[in-house]
């Protein structure tokens, strides 16, 4: 589960808009790359400094700035000052425990969003809070670290290939977005087959280290909710929103993704419910293997009951008993207990006992 070393309680008492980064360091240095493009021009290079983005600013083509690493509050109060950005906007980016959300301001939008991708092993989630800030011809993106999953973008936008490069920063902005909500089913997927495993285990031999395997799906999908569920109201936010940013063409393209939303959201409630219940289905099978196990000692305690009573009367040695002299005493009390136990077990067989 994702964890912040500098926690929000280091801000209280602070004035509102003050920059501090809330969240881990996850690079050495803040990464810069910058994308300008057109239908028939492509420009990608990574800059060394935030002056060198100032050139894109007001140029008519599309231009793409991405900043990996936050940790350098001095890169962030730049890039806020050079592209008149709102203070508290450069706090929320700041803070890496953001709600997914939407603000309209002037001249811009501010989307924040998470980004859920699997790691390189395919078995752990890395959570990733996506700054956006969508202008009439620019798009900056902020992330907490260097890789994403907005490599198809990119990979459109060198070959020239769909329709990334003929339409504006709105459409970019609907292409980011696409991507990670695209990149979310490949995480419930992964959740989904956990789950299937986990529920074949519950069933076939339920034990204490599934109950914690349990513990940590329901924790996991509890992150996982609060990350994907508000996310379907920022679209549906650019979706029906009047700013000039978003262009009527492109408001069809956010109706699409909203549906994705949509449905990674319907997954994620059924998966919910699945890892609910299989709390019960845990509780039901423990109880049903304690059943068969007292029904077999039962058995056993019933067998021997008859058993017991006559090897006890037998050895009560009193001296006038008449079978104590008789021979064959010892193998007749042992033959009739063989045939009390042995009726017993056909009994209990024939009622389906056994």
């Amino acid at each position: 589960m994702p964890g912040n070393k500098k926690k929000v309680s280091n801000k209280f008492g602070l004035p509102p808009g003050t920059l501090i980064h809330i969240g881990e360091k996850k690079v050495e240095k803040p990464k810069i790359t910058v994308i300008d493009y057109n239908e028939s021009v492509f420009q990608e290079k990574e800059v060394e400094s935030v002056e060198e983005c100032l050139p894109y600013k007001d140029k008519p083509t599309t231009t793409w700035i991405n900043i990996d690493g936050l940790h350098q509050v001095e890169t962030i109060e730049k890039i806020g000052n050079y592209f008149n950005l709102h203070p508290l906007l450069l706090e929320d980016i700041l803070n890496t425990n953001q709600r997914p959300k939407m603000e309209e301001y002037e001249n811009y939008l501010f989307i924040v969003f998470k980004m859920l991708y699997l790691s390189e092993q395919g078995e752990g989630i890395i959570y990733e809070q996506i700054s956006l800030i969508l202008s009439e011809n620019c798009v900056i993106s902020f992330q907490e670290r260097e890789g994403d999953v907005f490599n198809i973008i990119r990979e459109r936008l060198r070959a020239g290939k769909g329709r990334t490069r003929k339409m504006g920063a709105d459409y970019l902005t609907y292409s980011l977005i696409d991507a990670t909500v695209d990149a979310y089913f490949t995480v419930l997927e992964k959740i989904g087959e956990r789950i299937e495993e986990t529920e074949d285990a519950v069933v076939r031999n339920p034990t204490m280290e599934i109950v914690h395997k349990i513990h940590n799906l329901k924790r996991e999908l509890i992150y996982l909710r609060k990350s994907i569920w508000p996310l379907r109201d920022v679209i549906n936010l650019l979706e029906r929103s009047e700013t000039p940013l978003v262009k009527e063409s492109t408001e069809l393209y956010f109706r699409d993704v909203y549906d994705h939303t949509f449905r990674a959201v319907d997954t994620l409630e059924t998966y919910r419910d699945m890892v609910a219940g299989m709390l019960e289905i845990y509780i039901s099978s423990v109880s049903n293997k304690m059943n068969e196990i007292m029904k077999v000692l039962t058995i056993i305690a019933t067998i021997f009951i008859p058993l017991t009573f006559i090897a006890g009367v037998y050895g009560m040695n009193f001296k006038f008993m008449p079978e104590i002299q008789w021979h064959w005493g010892y193998f007749a009390s042992l033959f009739l207990m063989a045939v009390v136990g042995i009726t017993m077990i056909f009994y209990f067989k024939k009622k389906k006992w056994l």
